[in-house]
């Protein structure tokens, strides 16, 4: 019985080593650390837009591009006037091709808001800084095209 206990008190002063926080190591003063933490990209958050704001930013002549992340069969059926397509699937090796400026603003749309949100998630984590999830093609009551048009 002893040996459990002796066991059992190894162990758990094993684990509450594990946890303590490690020592803080003193850089002398004058001299750069050793090694300098990595600064972390800024995060870019995916914004929402509704339908009607994106037709009320478009007509107003803001510079906007917009990105369908359906199947190419879905685009060519029916897409926003103007799209870009660009498959959810191929959007991290196709997307500094098809949207090389970081800075620009994007609408992103798929057919119900699944893929779009996706996508956004996706280009906000390359560095993307306007990207707005505006879901999907089910909920724009505006004109559409084509292939045959």
């Amino acid at each position: 019985m002893r040996q459990w206990i002796s066991i059992l008190l190894i162990l758990l002063s094993l684990g509450l080593a594990a946890c303590a926080p490690e020592p803080a190591v003193e850089t002398p003063v004058g001299e750069a650390p050793a090694e300098a933490p990595a600064e972390q990209p800024e995060k870019t958050e995916v914004k929402l837009i509704t339908p009607e704001d994106a037709k009320a930013r478009m007509d107003a002549g803001e510079e906007i591009i917009l990105i369908d992340v359906r199947t190419k069969e879905e685009y060519d059926q029916e897409r926003i006037p103007g799209a870009i397509l660009l498959p959810v699937d191929q959007v991290q090796k196709n997307a500094a091709e098809v949207m090389p400026d970081l800075d620009a603003t994007y609408f992103v749309y798929c057919r119900s808001g699944n893929r779009s949100s996706i996508a956004t998630a996706l280009l906000a984590s390359m560095g993307y800084k306007n990207i707005y999830d505006l879901g999907g093609i089910i909920d724009w009551p505006y004109e559409t095209v084509s292939l045959g048009d």
